[in-house]
């Protein structure tokens, strides 16, 4: 799953570059191109097609503009969004938010029951996570087993298409920048396939 049409994308600021007109009426995303937290709400701006109305300001983490803790977001952390004279943050809030205040495809159905299905499983993310996450401190194949085994089973749920809900919704963008990574890192260090004997799995990574 890429992060949608194709841009020209702005270097990242460091600790040397001059601060941007905050609050002139220009909607900013702060983000890192390779942070998944912040590729949730670039994906989502994409998906909605709104790169002309929200503007990618990347950071170098390593090195980070002072001015972005001092006026821009004190968490000092990304994804954050400046809009309507406000910053906030939290990407799973960040995503909800896109996608209720502009213009584009909805990525949450109408259907009461995926709705539902879509709030638990923005819930799990964190827990999902953390799993994996402590795992690759022990036998990481056979420790993460039931975290994967958890987004298999959710992928039965709906059978009206390969998503977590049918049609893509932030469910999807919500676990893919983490499923992705995981899929590399368990491949390179153990030689393992995460979506052995979960064909579900397998092909929501490959649409």
């Amino acid at each position: 799953m890429a992060t949608g049409a194709e841009e020209d994308l702005p270097l990242p600021l460091d600790a040397t570059a001059e601060q941007p007109n905050l609050f002139d009426g220009t909607t900013r995303l702060y983000t890192c191109y390779t942070c998944p937290y912040a590729q949730r709400v670039w994906i989502t701006r994409n998906y909605k097609g709104l790169e002309d109305e929200i503007k990618l300001v990347p950071l170098n983490l390593r090195n980070r503009p002072a001015w972005y803790k001092e006026k821009v977001y004190s968490l000092n952390k990304v994804p954050s969004l400046e809009h309507n004279g406000k910053v906030m943050g939290e990407s799973l809030d960040l995503i909800k938010y896109v996608d209720s205040n502009f213009r584009g495809p909805s990525l949450l159905p109408d259907d009461p029951t995926k709705r539902e299905f879509a709030e638990e499983m923005l819930r799990y993310t964190d827990t999902f996570n953390m799993a994996v996450y402590i795992s690759l401190n022990g036998d990481a194949v056979k420790e993460s087993g039931p975290s994967f085994d958890y987004l298999e089973n959710a992928l039965h749920k709906f059978d009206d298409g390969p998503f977590f809900l049918g049609g893509f919704s932030l469910v999807d963008i919500a676990y893919i920048p983490f499923v992705e990574r995981f899929q590399i890192f368990f491949a390179d260090v153990w030689n393992y396939d995460i979506t052995e004997s979960r064909p579900k799995l397998a092909t929501w990574i490959e649409v």
